[in-house]
């Protein structure tokens, strides 16, 4: 991993650095992002996160952000043809982690329509995130 700074208490730095709940298989990193799958077992959420630890997308240097937009196109790429989704969108929210974060993640066909983007569903597509991730990286 990178020598980037770890800031304490940051959930997003301890993953970088492998630990925490945060932790899931890895897709793709760089000095400057770093591109993960959630942890669990429903395929196509992922999180591409800048290395240093900075708060928000205005914060960002031109390099992080040119950096962060790419990754977030190639996991686009890489989801519609993986997953064949009916969307695939890319939002960044909260505040609950003060880590740049942006979400890219596939709304499956057959999704029920009342569901938010964040939350599973019984039909959701299921497999080993791992491999998925794998498969992913073929994409950078």
């Amino acid at each position: 991993m990178s020598s980037q700074r770890v800031t304490e208490g940051c959930l997003i730095c301890a993953k970088h650095q492998g630990s925490g709940p945060l932790v899931g298989p890895v897709v793709f990193t760089d000095d400057l992002v770093v591109v993960s799958h959630q942890p669990g077992s429903v395929l196509g959420h992922l999180f591409v996160e800048t290395r240093r630890h900075v708060a928000t997308l205005d914060l960002l240097t031109v390099a992080e952000a040119e950096a962060v937009a790419r990754a977030v196109r190639l996991v686009a790429v890489g989801l519609r043809a993986e997953l064949d989704p009916e969307f695939v969108f890319s939002a960044v929210v909260g505040r609950a982690v003060a880590h740049f974060h942006q979400h890219v993640f596939a709304r499956h066909r057959g999704t029920p329509e009342e569901l938010p983007w964040d939350e599973d569903w019984a039909g959701a597509p299921t497999g080993d995130a791992g491999a998925f991730s794998t498969n992913l990286r073929g994409y950078f």
